[in-house]
């Protein structure tokens, strides 16, 4: 028999996280074993006060810039210290420096890739591409690479990891949860006789919202009754308040701002909307999902894993404005011939078998238990 040996993981990220990755990794963390887990941060703002609310053993490294020679040896210290024998990181800060952690220290170095390297600083000009060739050369170091979708596997071995290194699993929530408050729609301005769709991430240019508004500004012409509620928040909100004037539909599109629990949103609305042009596995889908809310969402990543047949939801490419509103009006049109709730019921059944957080914990601890061929519990 093997033994079974008490591997203390240290989960490390920037810490300025506050969409799916924070939400990704606290989950995690939450559901593992406290012992055993802990969380490192190299900002102290939202996502360090989470955790610590949570419960989880979190250390922030303090530090007076971005890249210390300190900071590094402080971080070596702290892992002397507490017998870390994993470093997993999730970011392109966290991983320069396990990267560089793993050369002066014993420990076994993981990964995960949240989203596609070469669009994590879209937009950024010439600087982001810096980041992220130096982010996409510190992956080919790590023992091992967790990715989140299968795009996303295909990639990481196409840059030249092996795939014996590479695991693709995906996100799982928990679907006991329920929603701390509740909302209702007339704090909004809004009825039950409105359809609403509902946004929830980031106002940035890789989430695609103009492709939402063309669509809604197509769909208002025949029916005029129907809303957009964007959850979130973001460079582009000047932009997008812009774009959606010049569309005319400003008195149909509500920009709520950021929220620190987004799930009551979910149960106010008739269709959760994802429009972007890059995602993984969108933690936001299997949060409708749990709510039972049916999903309207552009291909990419491993959404397709969630909906792999249209009862379950519609598909469509990314930037295809008529597609789009011929899927929003196909749900406007099943709400009025009470086919709607039916297929929320639906994708709910199915992502809590697939996509559940213990799952996804039990697939986490097999990637470490392979790294060492162990035995460990989560």
């Amino acid at each position: 028999m093997e033994r079974k040996i008490a591997v203390k993981v240290l989960h490390l990220n920037a810490g300025n996280e506050t969409g799916g990755g924070m939400h990704h990794i606290l989950s995690l963390l939450h559901h593992l074993n406290h012992e055993r887990y802990m969380l490192g941060v190299l900002e102290k703002k939202e996502m360090y006060h989470r955790a610590k609310d949570l419960g989880i053993k979190t250390v922030y490294f303090p530090h007076r810039i971005k890249t210390s020679i300190l900071l590094l040896k402080n971080m070596q210290k702290f892992i002397k210290e507490k017998g870390i024998k994993i470093v997993h990181s999730h970011g392109p800060r966290a991983n320069v420096y396990a990267n560089i952690l793993q050369r002066l220290t014993s420990i076994h170095w993981v990964v995960t890739v949240h989203s596609d390297p070469r669009k994590d600083f879209l937009g950024k000009g010439f600087y982001g591409e810096i980041l992220s060739r130096l982010n996409i050369n510190t992956l080919k170091n790590a023992d091992n690479i967790i990715t989140i979708s299968d795009p996303l596997q295909a990639y990481v071995t196409e840059i030249g990891v092996p795939a014996s290194k590479v695991t693709c699993t995906y996100n799982g929530i928990d679907f006991h949860k329920k929603p701390t408050q509740y909302y209702t729609r007339d704090m909004f301005g809004l009825t039950d006789e409105h359809f609403v769709f509902l946004m929830v991430g980031r106002l940035e240019k890789i989430k695609g919202h103009i492709l939402a508004f063309r669509s809604l500004a197509k769909l208002l012409g025949k029916h005029p009754n129907c809303h957009l509620l964007l959850v979130g928040d973001g460079t582009l909100k000047e932009e997008l308040q812009r774009q959606a004037s010049h569309l005319n539909i400003s008195d149909h599109v509500h920009f709520l701002g950021y929220y620190d629990d987004v799930s009551p949103f979910y149960e106010i609305a008739d269709v959760k909307l994802l429009t972007s042009l890059s995602e993984s596995f969108p933690l936001v889908l299997l949060e409708a999902a749990r709510s039972k809310l049916p999903v309207i969402s552009t291909n990419v990543g491993s959404v397709s894993r969630l909906i792999p047949k249209q009862s379950l939801g519609w598909l469509i490419q990314p930037n295809e404005v008529q597609r789009l509103m011929n899927a929003m009006e196909q749900a406007y049109i099943f709400k009025k011939e009470n086919k709607l709730q039916y297929m929320g019921n639906q994708l709910h059944n199915y992502a809590k078998e697939k996509f559940s957080l213990d799952n996804f914990a039990k697939n986490i601890a097999k990637v470490y238990e392979k790294s060492f061929k162990l035995k460990s519990s989560v």
